[in-house]
């Protein structure tokens, strides 16, 4: 099978992370990819290394969160232009399927108006009112398939595509092969990860820190992460966070790709995301060292962490502070947690299994969808 891969991004988030680690599953399977992306980020070098055909298409750059009227302006402009690059590349590998990896790109999908079954994996929310429903009449237009990484994602779009072409599939996320129960020094390092801004909550985090920190002096915290480059609203958070830590005992650990060393220097995770969220990857890799995570019970979250077993889920920073405090109490509970926390991994989180589902989900889409377009 050949496919089309387009990202809407060449800079490496958790979506464009999954796509990297998919291309061997596709490789592995036999098929053909070429990656289509914006700009000149990273993933162009992870693609390429990979020894796969890439290409720059025409999308964005856009502002990060609320999108100006600039933005918007420019988007319609460019509609048409992306849409015909998307033929193009369709032609140039003789596409049996399109896989879309980011909404902005659906409208320009539908505008190409391709022969091909379509399907657009879902990673995030997608902001109520005119983003989400132009998104989702596209996928209409199509008859495309969705794949969601839980069902809080999902159930966005179950108004625009038929239950029967939308399938829930978790993130899987590598981990070490052997596992070691891990033991507790007499301090307690807790830490949060994730790029820096008020959607992830390190101001939360830094609330919490101060509540825990009182009535459990021997702790640390790391911040791992930073704001992201060029972005001014960012920039001007993580400073307000910095300045609201002053006197903590928080260390700002910068951006780190070593995810799984970071990890393994911590006793709990705290995943204070205050948005929507979705199955947030970081929650998955702490499973994978059986680290404990407590988190706000916010979108599809409640989804990954089973309350009171492989982590908590908080509703406010008191409770998380006072959850965080109970259970680094608690040694025989903490070590449960843990080694509930790997099992779970194990059991629904592994890369190779969310692989194994993927590949299927793509080989059953572009025969049911083929069909389809061809009728």
């Amino acid at each position: 099978m050949n496919l089309l891969l387009l990202d809407q991004f060449s800079e490496p988030g958790g979506a464009q992370l999954a796509l990297l680690e998919l291309l061997p599953a596709i490789r592995e399977a036999g098929w053909r990819a070429l990656v289509g992306m914006p700009g000149d980020g990273d993933l162009f070098e992870g693609v390429s290394g990979l020894g796969f055909e890439t290409a720059r298409i025409r999308c964005g750059p856009y502002a990060s969160a609320r999108k100006t009227l600039s933005d918007a302006g420019r988007f319609v402009t460019e509609m048409p232009r992306l849409a015909r690059q998307i033929n193009q590349l369709a032609r140039r590998v003789q596409a049996d399927l399109v896989y879309v990896n980011g909404p902005r790109l659906l409208p320009a999908m539908a505008l190409a108006g391709l022969k091909v079954p379509v399907l657009f994996h879902s990673h995030s929310f997608v902001g109520q009112g005119i983003v989400r429903a132009v998104a989702g009449r596209a996928l209409r237009k199509m008859g495309a398939a969705v794949i969601a990484n839980c069902e809080a994602v999902a159930s966005q779009w179950r108004s625009f595509v038929d239950d029967a072409r939308v399938s829930v599939i978790y993130n899987g996320v590598a981990g070490p092969s052997t596992f070691t129960p891990r033991e507790r020094g007499p301090t307690a390092h807790i830490g949060c990860i994730g790029r820096i801004s008020p959607e992830k909550g390190q101001l939360e985090f830094v609330r919490a820190a101060g509540e825990i920190v009182r009535a459990m002096p021997a702790c640390q915290f790391t911040v791992y992460g930073a704001a992201l480059f060029g972005n001014a609203a960012g920039e001007r958070y993580a400073g307000g966070v910095r300045a609201a830590a002053h006197g903590l005992p928080i260390e700002f650990a910068g951006w780190t790709n070593n995810i799984q060393a970071a990890l393994a220097k911590l006793d709990v995770l705290l995943v204070p995301s205050v948005g929507h969220e979705a199955t947030t990857r970081v929650i998955l890799e702490a499973f994978a060292v059986g680290l404990p995570v407590i988190a706000f019970d916010t979108g599809g979250i409640k989804e990954v962490i089973e309350h009171g077993r492989t982590g908590y889920l908080a509703h406010s920073v008191v409770e998380m502070s006072k959850q965080t405090v109970g259970l680094l109490s608690d040694k025989e509970k903490w070590t449960a947690m843990s080694s509930a926390a790997r099992a779970a991994w194990k059991e629904r989180f592994t890369q190779q299994n969310y692989h194994q589902q993927v590949i299927a989900r793509l080989e059953r889409a572009a025969v049911r969808l083929r069909t389809a377009v061809a009728s």
